[in-house]
């Protein structure tokens, strides 16, 4: 029977609140007026013992934080704590029954809370709803989809950065531990919520009415509307070309060959914003298409261009030499590779001095038979080997710039597995020119001291919590897999460390590509260089102060039924 003698009537009413331990609940009784009320006595938000707040006028005060609840049903009337859970009372024979009945669908209420967080950007609220349905066994690839609706139905600029960590995160969650993953899954929710906070809604285009244009036209035409940065026109066109049923190759044709139209827009994020995009329709169904895709027409269409950029034409024309280079690239392209054997050879072309012999280099490879992906993983690792070797002497901004160049040509390679087309081949000659132009930041290269600790990879969590242990952190990593261990491990341990710091793009970014490319490369040495590059990464950005990871501990802690809040 659900229903309990709590405590006698003139009891409560004589101490005005009285705390009742019953089956496993501790439940707060006020009386207020004639009545009697039953509620949970820890505070929804944050575990202070109701007891001790203050009820006036029918409204129960938490001391702690000043949340505040309607006594009879436990509604907040702050979003930010949550509803208090009340529990039904009645009043027989001198006495105060309570049913502790148990709450309806918890899963639909967490459901409902998980929107309230995103909407009012609450960190604590997300970080409770991740962990709650977690535990209720719900497929993490709701509440990515949930984010992922979100963030394109409300934020005006379209898919950006909160939308790419949510992704990111969504990638690596599958890498670790329970606690991790769930903390993986908060860290992405809660990056879009971040980033849609202030920014207007977005109102949608309606795809071409009753149109018959073929795909080659859609695609002409949203290359000609970025030409001129018309978004809208833009827009139009990847939403009629999807509601016309093309599929997800096509579309991704139509995307990326307007993002290789002109070089390395807006440094690399407008291809990864795309490929992420894709990645996202992959986790939680392509039935999203319209909207998401429709969100990156804005990035497309106001992104800076490398042409613009004095870097990109002097002292050196790059964009000349490129240009020369698209011209005999339909003749020298083949989408297979035929047992090429010069990927070594390129790499040190790649990573040299002189930007004409790299792209004759990479035309030359394409005559002897190297595939479009090969060509691609080729200066996808060049890229990787200037974060590995970046020296500590340069400016603490200029990891970002090596970062921009490694992401980028992570977004090409993947884009060329996705739909392999000449126009976005040309993307693996830009990210070439852009590790060119990092070619400094390894002037001299760094080198790792030599490893002397232990080879368990938990070795690097007590690392990156002191600052400037850059080499150090590259130095364990490099040993470790070049003992012949087991990388899986020290792989949870470094998204684990990853999730424990405070949000930042960049880094996320890095740590996932950087898992991507070491899928491909396991058992290598250009393995062992990538994962090398992304430890050092880390560690040049770590420690942050943290907060991110307090507030998913206190949900966990909640969640656990453990005390925040202690008496002396």
């Amino acid at each position: 029977m659900s229903k309990v003698c709590a405590a006698a009537v003139e009891k409560v009413r004589a101490k005005g609140c009285l705390v009742a331990h019953l089956n496993g609940h501790t439940l707060a009784l006020f009386a207020e007026g004639d009545e009697v009320f039953a509620v949970d006595n820890r505070c929804p938000h944050m575990g202070f013992p109701l007891h001790r707040g203050t009820v006036q006028d029918g409204i129960l005060t938490c001391h702690w934080h000043h949340a505040r609840f309607d006594l009879c049903s436990g509604g907040t009337f702050d979003q930010w704590a949550d509803d208090l859970r009340s529990f039904p009372v009645e009043l027989r024979d001198g006495d105060v029954w309570v049913d502790l009945a148990a709450r309806p669908d918890l899963v639909a209420h967490q459901r409902a809370r998980l929107r309230d967080g995103l909407e009012r950007n609450l960190s604590l609220v997300i970080a409770k709803s991740a962990i709650a349905l977690d535990a209720a066994g719900i497929d993490p690839a709701e509440p990515f989809g949930v984010g992922l609706d979100f963030g394109v139905e409300t934020r005006g600029p379209g898919f950006g950065q909160g939308l790419t960590m949510l992704v990111c995160f969504a990638n690596m969650a599958g890498r670790v531990g329970e606690d991790a993953r769930r903390n993986a899954v908060y860290q992405g929710l809660s990056a879009v919520a971040v980033d849609s906070t202030g920014e207007p809604p977005r109102f949608t285009v309606s795809p071409l009415p009753n149109s018959d244009a073929d795909l080659a036209s859609l695609k002409r035409w949203f290359r000609r509307f970025v030409e001129v940065r018309d978004a809208e026109g833009a827009e139009r066109c990847i939403v009629s070309a999807v509601r016309g049923g093309a599929d997800d190759a096509a579309l991704a044709d139509m995307l990326f060959a307007a993002a290789t139209d002109h070089r390395y827009i807006r440094g690399g994020h407008v291809l990864d914003f795309t490929n992420k995009a894709f990645e996202a329709l992959d986790l939680a169904g392509w039935e999203r298409a319209e909207p998401v895709l429709a969100s990156l027409a804005t990035e497309y269409a106001m992104a800076d261009r490398m042409e613009e950029s004095n870097a990109w034409r002097n002292p050196v024309d790059l964009v000349l030499i490129l240009e020369r280079a698209f011209e005999r690239l339909p003749e020298g392209a083949r989408a297979g590779g035929t047992g090429w054997a010069g990927r070594d050879e390129l790499v040190e072309v790649v990573l040299g001095e002189d930007p004409s012999a790299s792209v004759e280099a990479l035309l030359r490879a394409l005559d002897d038979g190297a595939g479009w992906v090969e060509l691609a993983a080729v200066v996808t690792y060049a890229a990787a080997l200037r974060i590995a070797r970046f020296h500590t002497a340069n400016e603490f901004g200029d990891w970002d710039t090596a970062l921009h160049t490694f992401t980028f040509a992570n977004a090409v390679e993947q884009g060329l597995r996705r739909a392999p087309s000449v126009e976005l081949l040309r993307g693996v000659f830009d990210a070439a020119m852009s590790v060119y132009l990092d070619r400094f930041l390894n002037v001299p290269p760094a080198k790792l001291p030599p490893w002397e600790g232990s080879l368990d990879p938990e070795e690097l969590l007590p690392l990156l919590d002191r600052q400037q242990q850059v080499n150090e952190a590259g130095a364990l990593v490099r040993a470790y897999l070049e003992s012949g261990s087991d990388p899986d491990p020290l792989i949870a341990v470094i998204v684990e460390a990853l999730v424990r710091e405070d949000r930042d793009f960049h880094t996320i970014q890095m740590i996932e590509a950087a898992l991507r490319q070491f899928d491909r490369l396991r058992g290598t040495p250009a393995g062992v260089d990538v994962l090398v590059a992304a430890a050092r990464y880390l560690a040049a950005h770590a420690p942050t102060v943290r907060a991110q990871g307090q507030t998913f501990q206190i949900a966990q802690r909640l969640h656990r039924g453990e005390r925040l809040y202690e008496d002396d």
